[in-house]
């Protein structure tokens, strides 16, 4: 287990979440004190689980461009509307990680997306700008999680570096739940590329076939 110091609660505030396609919950965000990377993390508090039950919990890196605009190229904004509802039907938390581009920030993201233009992929994109593949640390994420009384979980996630990194930071992740796949024609080599550099648990035979296709 790795040590880290403890973040405390700096307040809670009501949100309604309301979606384009007509989904609507309520949601209670927490905001915090003392997180070692200094970013503006949030947790959005979804549903109560069922007594003896573990909260479904999904830890999401910031994508502005498919988040706030719902970028084609990636498969960001999908996520994020899944995982909210299912986290509210069960009970649980989503950190929302001020992480762009897995760590790389917005503007190198967008470098990185003229590259793949070029025919690189996103992690190879990444290597060429001389920046890491994945530089996301998930330790406020821990800190998260601690501060609001979360010690065990069942994570939502084609990533097995988020639940090896949580575990290495001493938070019990009994099981990995895949999310959906959100494949369209601009995306579908940023998947496969998910799948091939980092194992994230996506059908490579299906999107083969649809990159072929």
């Amino acid at each position: 287990m790795t040590d880290f110091p403890a973040a405390t609660q700096r307040a809670r505030v009501r949100v309604p979440l309301r979606f384009d396609d007509g989904y609507g919950v309520d949601a209670e965000l927490v905001t915090f004190h003392g997180l070692t990377d200094g970013q503006e993390h949030v947790a959005v508090v979804l549903g109560e689980p069922a007594p003896g039950a573990l909260p479904l919990v999904r830890l999401h890196s910031e994508c502005l461009t498919g988040d706030v605009f719902g970028s084609a190229r990636c498969d960001c904004g999908p996520q994020l509307r899944e995982a909210v509802e299912r986290i509210a039907e069960r009970g649980g938390v989503l950190l929302y990680l001020r992480q762009e581009g897995r760590g790389i920030g917005l503007y190198n993201k967008l470098d990185a997306y003229a590259l793949q233009d070029q025919g690189l992929d996103t992690y190879e994109a990444n290597a060429a700008l001389g920046l890491p593949e994945d530089g996301r640390d998930y330790t406020a994420a821990a800190q998260m999680l601690a501060a609001l009384g979360i010690t065990e979980l069942d994570l939502l996630s084609n990533n097995p570096d988020k639940a090896e990194q949580l575990r290495g930071l001493g938070v019990t992740v009994r099981d990995r739940v895949p999310t959906g796949v959100f494949s369209t024609a601009h995306n579908v080599r940023y998947l496969r590329a998910k799948v091939l550099h980092t194992q994230h648990t996506l059908p490579l035979a299906e999107l083969t076939e649809l990159n072929a296709g």
